[in-house]
Protein backbone atom coordinates (compact mmCIF):
# COMPACT_ATOMS: atom_id res chain seq x y z
CA UNK A 1 0.00 0.00 0.00
CA UNK A 2 2.74 2.47 0.93
CA UNK A 3 6.20 2.74 2.46
CA UNK A 4 4.64 2.70 5.92
CA UNK A 5 2.16 -0.13 6.23
CA UNK A 6 -1.16 0.91 7.77
CA UNK A 7 -2.17 -0.79 10.97
CA UNK A 8 -5.84 -0.89 9.98
CA UNK A 9 -6.39 -3.63 7.41
CA UNK A 10 -9.33 -3.27 5.01
CA UNK A 11 -8.49 -6.37 2.97
CA UNK A 12 -11.43 -8.45 4.18
CA UNK A 13 -13.96 -5.75 3.33
CA UNK A 14 -12.20 -4.79 0.09
CA UNK A 15 -12.50 -8.36 -1.16
CA UNK A 16 -16.18 -7.62 -1.84
CA UNK A 17 -15.31 -5.03 -4.51
CA UNK A 18 -16.32 -6.60 -7.85
CA UNK A 19 -13.31 -7.61 -9.95
CA UNK A 20 -14.90 -6.13 -13.06
CA UNK A 21 -14.93 -2.69 -11.41
CA UNK A 22 -11.22 -2.97 -10.63
CA UNK A 23 -10.41 -4.22 -14.14
CA UNK A 24 -12.39 -1.46 -15.87
CA UNK A 25 -10.75 1.27 -13.85
CA UNK A 26 -7.25 -0.15 -14.27
CA UNK A 27 -7.67 -0.50 -18.03
CA UNK A 28 -8.99 3.02 -18.55
CA UNK A 29 -6.51 5.72 -19.57
CA UNK A 30 -8.72 8.77 -19.97
CA UNK A 31 -11.57 8.95 -17.48
CA UNK A 32 -14.38 11.41 -16.90
CA UNK A 33 -15.69 11.24 -13.31
CA UNK A 34 -19.10 12.85 -12.90
CA UNK A 35 -21.30 13.68 -9.93
CA UNK A 36 -24.91 14.76 -9.70
CA UNK A 37 -26.44 18.23 -9.74
CA UNK A 38 -26.71 20.11 -6.45
CA UNK A 39 -23.72 18.13 -5.20
CA UNK A 40 -22.90 17.27 -1.61
CA UNK A 41 -19.81 15.82 0.02
CA UNK A 42 -20.37 12.19 -0.96
CA UNK A 43 -20.88 13.01 -4.65
CA UNK A 44 -17.94 15.40 -4.81
CA UNK A 45 -15.65 13.29 -2.64
CA UNK A 46 -16.21 10.08 -4.58
CA UNK A 47 -15.78 11.80 -7.97
CA UNK A 48 -12.52 13.41 -6.91
CA UNK A 49 -11.31 10.20 -5.32
CA UNK A 50 -11.96 8.18 -8.49
CA UNK A 51 -9.96 10.77 -10.44
CA UNK A 52 -7.06 10.34 -8.01
CA UNK A 53 -7.21 6.54 -8.34
CA UNK A 54 -7.04 6.82 -12.13
CA UNK A 55 -4.07 9.17 -11.91
CA UNK A 56 -2.30 6.93 -9.41
CA UNK A 57 -2.65 4.19 -12.02
CA UNK A 58 -1.01 6.36 -14.69
CA UNK A 59 -4.16 7.62 -16.39
CA UNK A 60 -5.72 11.04 -16.95
CA UNK A 61 -8.94 12.05 -15.21
CA UNK A 62 -11.35 14.99 -15.26
CA UNK A 63 -13.80 15.48 -12.37
CA UNK A 64 -16.99 17.22 -13.53
CA UNK A 65 -20.05 18.68 -11.83
CA UNK A 66 -22.73 20.55 -13.76
CA UNK A 67 -23.32 23.01 -10.92
CA UNK A 68 -20.86 25.48 -9.37
CA UNK A 69 -18.90 24.25 -6.37
CA UNK A 70 -20.90 24.99 -3.18
CA UNK A 71 -18.96 27.34 -0.92
CA UNK A 72 -19.26 24.99 2.07
CA UNK A 73 -17.01 22.41 0.36
CA UNK A 74 -14.28 24.71 -0.91
CA UNK A 75 -12.15 24.08 2.18
CA UNK A 76 -11.53 20.50 1.02
CA UNK A 77 -8.32 20.09 -0.99
CA UNK A 78 -8.86 19.38 -4.67
CA UNK A 79 -12.35 20.84 -5.00
CA UNK A 80 -10.94 23.48 -7.34
CA UNK A 81 -10.24 20.72 -9.85
CA UNK A 82 -13.91 20.31 -10.78
CA UNK A 83 -15.00 21.52 -14.21
CA UNK A 84 -18.52 22.26 -15.41
CA UNK A 85 -17.94 20.42 -18.71
CA UNK A 86 -15.71 17.60 -20.01
CA UNK A 87 -12.38 18.66 -21.48
CA UNK A 88 -12.74 19.19 -25.24
CA UNK A 89 -9.25 17.88 -26.04
CA UNK A 90 -9.51 14.51 -24.26
CA UNK A 91 -10.85 11.39 -25.97
CA UNK A 92 -12.36 9.67 -22.92
CA UNK A 93 -12.48 5.90 -22.76
CA UNK A 94 -14.51 5.52 -19.54
CA UNK A 95 -17.19 7.54 -17.76
CA UNK A 96 -17.57 7.00 -14.01
CA UNK A 97 -20.84 8.23 -12.53
CA UNK A 98 -20.89 8.10 -8.73
CA UNK A 99 -23.49 8.54 -6.00
CA UNK A 100 -26.23 8.90 -8.61
CA UNK A 101 -29.34 6.72 -8.68
CA UNK A 102 -30.25 7.70 -12.23
CA UNK A 103 -28.17 9.07 -15.06
CA UNK A 104 -30.41 12.09 -15.60
CA UNK A 105 -29.36 13.47 -12.22
CA UNK A 106 -25.99 14.54 -13.58
CA UNK A 107 -27.80 17.44 -15.25
CA UNK A 108 -27.44 19.20 -18.60
CA UNK A 109 -23.99 17.77 -19.35
CA UNK A 110 -25.68 14.59 -20.57
CA UNK A 111 -27.54 16.45 -23.31
CA UNK A 112 -24.74 18.84 -24.23
CA UNK A 113 -22.43 15.82 -24.71
CA UNK A 114 -24.90 13.18 -25.87
CA UNK A 115 -22.45 11.65 -28.37
CA UNK A 116 -19.94 11.10 -25.58
CA UNK A 117 -22.48 9.31 -23.40
CA UNK A 118 -23.68 7.20 -26.33
CA UNK A 119 -20.14 6.15 -27.26
CA UNK A 120 -18.21 5.68 -24.01
CA UNK A 121 -19.06 2.95 -21.46
CA UNK A 122 -20.29 4.01 -18.03
CA UNK A 123 -19.12 2.61 -14.72
CA UNK A 124 -21.90 3.22 -12.21
CA UNK A 125 -20.79 3.30 -8.53
CA UNK A 126 -23.54 4.04 -6.04
CA UNK A 127 -25.10 3.17 -2.69
CA UNK A 128 -28.73 4.14 -3.38
CA UNK A 129 -31.17 1.23 -3.24
CA UNK A 130 -33.22 3.00 -5.92
CA UNK A 131 -30.33 2.95 -8.44
CA UNK A 132 -31.59 2.14 -11.95
CA UNK A 133 -28.48 0.26 -13.11
CA UNK A 134 -27.74 2.47 -16.08
CA UNK A 135 -24.09 1.54 -16.56
CA UNK A 136 -22.18 -0.95 -18.67
CA UNK A 137 -20.99 -2.03 -15.23
CA UNK A 138 -23.06 -1.31 -12.12
CA UNK A 139 -21.61 -1.56 -8.63
CA UNK A 140 -24.47 -0.74 -6.30
CA UNK A 141 -24.08 -1.47 -2.59
CA UNK A 142 -27.19 -0.35 -0.73
CA UNK A 143 -25.66 -1.52 2.55
CA UNK A 144 -22.86 1.03 2.26
CA UNK A 145 -23.25 4.26 4.23
CA UNK A 146 -21.77 6.32 1.41
CA UNK A 147 -20.32 6.01 -2.06
CA UNK A 148 -17.10 7.25 -0.48
CA UNK A 149 -17.10 4.17 1.77
CA UNK A 150 -17.21 2.01 -1.35
CA UNK A 151 -14.47 3.99 -3.09
CA UNK A 152 -12.23 3.65 -0.03
CA UNK A 153 -12.44 -0.12 -0.43
CA UNK A 154 -11.86 0.24 -4.16
CA UNK A 155 -8.68 2.20 -3.48
CA UNK A 156 -7.49 -0.57 -1.20
CA UNK A 157 -8.24 -3.26 -3.82
CA UNK A 158 -6.32 -1.27 -6.42
CA UNK A 159 -3.33 -0.89 -4.12
CA UNK A 160 -3.54 2.91 -4.02
CA UNK A 161 -2.47 4.25 -0.60
CA UNK A 162 -5.16 6.20 1.20
CA UNK A 163 -2.44 8.80 1.80
CA UNK A 164 -2.28 9.51 -1.96
CA UNK A 165 -2.44 13.07 -3.23
CA UNK A 166 -0.77 14.52 -0.14
CA UNK A 167 -3.84 13.73 1.91
CA UNK A 168 -6.34 14.78 -0.77
CA UNK A 169 -7.70 11.25 -1.26
CA UNK A 170 -8.32 10.54 2.42
CA UNK A 171 -9.92 13.95 3.03
CA UNK A 172 -12.28 13.64 0.04
CA UNK A 173 -13.40 10.17 1.08
CA UNK A 174 -13.80 11.08 4.74
CA UNK A 175 -15.97 14.10 3.86
CA UNK A 176 -18.44 11.85 2.06
CA UNK A 177 -18.60 9.36 4.91
CA UNK A 178 -19.02 12.10 7.52
CA UNK A 179 -21.78 13.80 5.52
CA UNK A 180 -23.81 10.72 4.63
CA UNK A 181 -23.69 9.26 8.13
CA UNK A 182 -24.53 12.57 9.82
CA UNK A 183 -21.24 12.38 11.76
CA UNK A 184 -21.80 8.64 12.34
CA UNK A 185 -25.23 9.18 13.91
CA UNK A 186 -27.47 7.74 11.16
CA UNK A 187 -28.54 4.12 11.22
CA UNK A 188 -26.55 3.47 8.02
CA UNK A 189 -23.37 3.57 10.12
CA UNK A 190 -22.14 -0.04 10.24
CA UNK A 191 -19.06 -1.68 11.76
CA UNK A 192 -17.52 -1.53 8.28
CA UNK A 193 -18.22 2.20 8.09
CA UNK A 194 -16.34 2.78 11.33
CA UNK A 195 -13.38 0.66 10.24
CA UNK A 196 -13.23 2.57 6.93
CA UNK A 197 -13.38 5.86 8.83
CA UNK A 198 -10.58 4.69 11.11
CA UNK A 199 -8.44 3.80 8.10
CA UNK A 200 -9.06 7.24 6.57
CA UNK A 201 -8.19 8.92 9.86
CA UNK A 202 -5.01 6.86 10.07
CA UNK A 203 -4.18 8.08 6.55
CA UNK A 204 -4.42 11.66 7.77
CA UNK A 205 -8.03 12.65 7.06
CA UNK A 206 -8.94 15.53 9.43
CA UNK A 207 -12.28 13.99 10.38
CA UNK A 208 -12.89 16.26 13.35
CA UNK A 209 -12.29 19.41 11.31
CA UNK A 210 -14.41 18.11 8.44
CA UNK A 211 -17.31 17.36 10.81
CA UNK A 212 -17.00 20.78 12.42
CA UNK A 213 -17.01 22.62 9.10
CA UNK A 214 -19.87 20.62 7.60
CA UNK A 215 -22.15 20.47 10.63
CA UNK A 216 -21.12 22.99 13.25
CA UNK A 217 -20.11 26.17 11.42
CA UNK A 218 -22.91 28.24 9.88
CA UNK A 219 -23.00 31.73 8.44
CA UNK A 220 -25.40 34.21 10.02
CA UNK A 221 -27.46 34.09 6.82
CA UNK A 222 -27.83 30.33 7.19
CA UNK A 223 -28.96 30.65 10.80
CA UNK A 224 -31.52 33.26 9.75
CA UNK A 225 -32.76 30.92 7.03
CA UNK A 226 -33.09 28.03 9.49
CA UNK A 227 -35.03 30.27 11.85
CA UNK A 228 -37.55 31.28 9.20
CA UNK A 229 -38.17 27.71 8.08
CA UNK A 230 -38.30 26.19 11.57
CA UNK A 231 -40.76 28.87 12.69
CA UNK A 232 -43.39 27.43 10.35
CA UNK A 233 -43.00 23.81 11.44
CA UNK A 234 -46.26 21.86 11.17
CA UNK A 235 -47.27 18.36 12.19
CA UNK A 236 -49.95 15.70 11.77
CA UNK A 237 -50.62 12.12 12.87
CA UNK A 238 -50.11 13.01 16.55
CA UNK A 239 -46.71 14.49 15.80
CA UNK A 240 -45.44 11.47 13.86
CA UNK A 241 -45.39 13.49 10.62
CA UNK A 242 -43.64 16.86 10.62
CA UNK A 243 -42.85 19.25 7.81
CA UNK A 244 -41.87 22.75 6.90
CA UNK A 245 -41.43 24.81 3.78
CA UNK A 246 -38.53 26.74 2.31
CA UNK A 247 -39.91 29.45 0.05
CA UNK A 248 -37.88 31.38 -2.50
CA UNK A 249 -38.67 34.52 -0.55
CA UNK A 250 -36.89 33.05 2.49
CA UNK A 251 -33.57 33.00 0.67
CA UNK A 252 -33.88 36.65 -0.25
CA UNK A 253 -35.02 37.68 3.22
CA UNK A 254 -32.15 35.85 4.94
CA UNK A 255 -29.59 36.83 2.31
CA UNK A 256 -28.83 33.13 1.93
CA UNK A 257 -27.99 30.89 -1.01
CA UNK A 258 -29.93 27.71 -1.77
CA UNK A 259 -26.98 25.58 -0.67
CA UNK A 260 -27.35 27.02 2.83
CA UNK A 261 -30.52 24.98 3.27
CA UNK A 262 -28.25 21.94 3.75
CA UNK A 263 -29.06 20.35 7.10
CA UNK A 264 -32.56 21.79 7.49
CA UNK A 265 -34.37 18.50 6.99
CA UNK A 266 -32.10 16.85 9.53
CA UNK A 267 -33.11 19.54 12.01
CA UNK A 268 -36.77 18.77 11.35
CA UNK A 269 -36.07 15.08 11.86
CA UNK A 270 -34.97 15.81 15.43
CA UNK A 271 -38.64 16.21 16.40
CA UNK A 272 -39.05 13.69 19.18
CA UNK A 273 -42.13 11.86 17.93
CA UNK A 274 -41.56 12.18 14.19
CA UNK A 275 -41.53 9.05 12.08
CA UNK A 276 -41.27 11.16 8.93
CA UNK A 277 -39.90 14.66 8.42
CA UNK A 278 -40.29 16.49 5.11
CA UNK A 279 -38.76 19.71 3.86
CA UNK A 280 -40.56 21.27 0.89
CA UNK A 281 -38.34 23.54 -1.22
CA UNK A 282 -40.03 25.91 -3.61
CA UNK A 283 -38.44 26.09 -7.07
CA UNK A 284 -39.46 27.60 -10.39
CA UNK A 285 -42.68 25.75 -11.29
CA UNK A 286 -41.77 22.69 -9.25
CA UNK A 287 -41.14 21.57 -5.67
CA UNK A 288 -38.22 19.62 -4.29
CA UNK A 289 -38.71 17.43 -1.25
CA UNK A 290 -36.17 16.04 1.20
CA UNK A 291 -37.36 13.25 3.48
CA UNK A 292 -36.00 11.68 6.67
CA UNK A 293 -37.71 8.76 8.39
CA UNK A 294 -37.40 6.41 11.32
CA UNK A 295 -38.20 2.73 11.61
CA UNK A 296 -41.64 1.94 10.27
CA UNK A 297 -41.59 4.32 7.33
CA UNK A 298 -39.48 3.82 4.21
CA UNK A 299 -38.47 7.16 2.72
CA UNK A 300 -37.99 5.62 -0.73
CA UNK A 301 -41.62 4.50 -0.83
CA UNK A 302 -42.74 8.09 -0.30
CA UNK A 303 -40.30 9.68 -2.74
CA UNK A 304 -40.74 6.84 -5.23
CA UNK A 305 -44.40 7.80 -5.53
CA UNK A 306 -43.18 11.04 -7.09
CA UNK A 307 -40.32 9.65 -9.20
CA UNK A 308 -37.57 10.13 -6.63
CA UNK A 309 -35.38 7.76 -4.66
CA UNK A 310 -32.61 7.42 -2.13
CA UNK A 311 -32.39 5.35 1.03
CA UNK A 312 -34.89 3.92 3.47
CA UNK A 313 -34.11 6.64 6.01
CA UNK A 314 -33.15 9.52 3.69
CA UNK A 315 -34.51 10.23 0.23
CA UNK A 316 -35.63 13.00 -2.08
CA UNK A 317 -37.65 13.84 -5.16
CA UNK A 318 -38.65 16.64 -7.47
CA UNK A 319 -42.42 17.04 -7.69
CA UNK A 320 -43.46 18.80 -10.87
CA UNK A 321 -46.21 20.82 -9.22
CA UNK A 322 -46.34 24.27 -7.63
CA UNK A 323 -45.59 24.33 -3.92
CA UNK A 324 -49.15 24.28 -2.54
CA UNK A 325 -50.27 21.44 -4.81
CA UNK A 326 -47.12 19.41 -4.21
CA UNK A 327 -47.46 19.81 -0.47
CA UNK A 328 -51.05 18.50 -0.50
CA UNK A 329 -50.15 15.47 -2.60
CA UNK A 330 -47.00 14.55 -0.69
CA UNK A 331 -48.50 15.03 2.76
CA UNK A 332 -51.51 12.85 1.87
CA UNK A 333 -49.21 10.01 0.85
CA UNK A 334 -46.89 10.58 3.81
CA UNK A 335 -49.80 10.40 6.26
CA UNK A 336 -50.84 7.06 4.76
CA UNK A 337 -47.37 5.64 5.26
CA UNK A 338 -47.00 6.99 8.79
CA UNK A 339 -50.40 5.60 9.84
CA UNK A 340 -49.48 2.24 8.31
CA UNK A 341 -46.11 2.28 10.07
CA UNK A 342 -47.48 2.35 13.59
CA UNK A 343 -46.03 4.17 16.57
CA UNK A 344 -42.35 5.00 16.80
CA UNK A 345 -40.80 3.62 20.02
CA UNK A 346 -39.30 6.25 22.28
Amino acid sequence: MSDVEPRIDLSEYAAAVPQEVVDRLRAARRVLTICHENPEADALGSALAIALLVEANGGVATPVCADPMPAMYKFLPGMDRFRREPAADIDYDLLVVGDCGELERIGPVIESHRALFDRVPILDIDHHISNRHFGAVDWVDAHSSATCEMVTLLAWRMGVPLTAGDGMLAAALAAGVVMDTGIFQHTNTTPRTLVVAAALREAGAPISDIARRLYRLKANSQLLLFGRVLSRLESDCDGRLVWSTLELADLAAAGASSEESEGLVDMLAQARDAQAAILFKEAAGETRISVRTREGVDATVLTGTFGGGGHARAAGATVYLPLAEARRAVLARAAELVEAGGTTPR
